[in-house]
């Protein structure tokens, strides 16, 4: 994998594997981002994975600069999106427009397994998420008191 440094415009495409980057578990599941302005200095957006086992949760949080499209390569999971349920299944597709609170979770008996892409970019990647529920670390610290 060749790490592009932020600014830098690269000369050639560049590919990624997903084995290559670290594992994001910060919001649930095992979120993967592939291709970003960090790995491979793009700069209109991201494109990521997302590993749901059964019984695990993406919590909560919406994107203030950013759309979503979520595919679902494997598995099912239900999404919820500004408080309405719906099931995404292999093969589907769902549109997630700049604003919308949205939860992922995986109530199946099979693993889940996802592919995202977000853009525009928030102007600080620090301002490009904001959770409205508990992480998951924050919930299992809250029940052990």
């Amino acid at each position: 994998m060749t790490i592009q440094h932020p600014g830098r415009r690269p000369t050639a495409s560049a590919s990624v594997s997903r084995h290559d980057v670290p594992s994001n578990r910060r919001r649930g599941g095992d979120i993967r981002t592939l291709l970003s302005p960090a790995t491979v200095g793009a700069e209109a957006g991201f494109l990521g994975t997302l590993t749901l086992e059964p019984g695990e949760v993406v919590t909560e949080h919406w994107h203030p600069y950013s759309e979503e499209f979520l595919y679902c390569v494997r598995g099912e999971i239900e999404l919820t999106a500004d408080d309405e349920k719906q099931t995404l299944g292999a093969d589907q597709a769902v549109h997630l427009p700049i604003g919308v609170r949205h939860r992922l979770v995986n109530d199946g008996t099979e693993t889940a397994f996802l592919v995202f892409c977000l853009g525009p970019l928030a102007p600080r990647p620090e301002l490009g998420h904001v959770d409205t529920e508990p992480l998951p670390q924050e919930q299992s610290a809250g029940s052990s008191r």
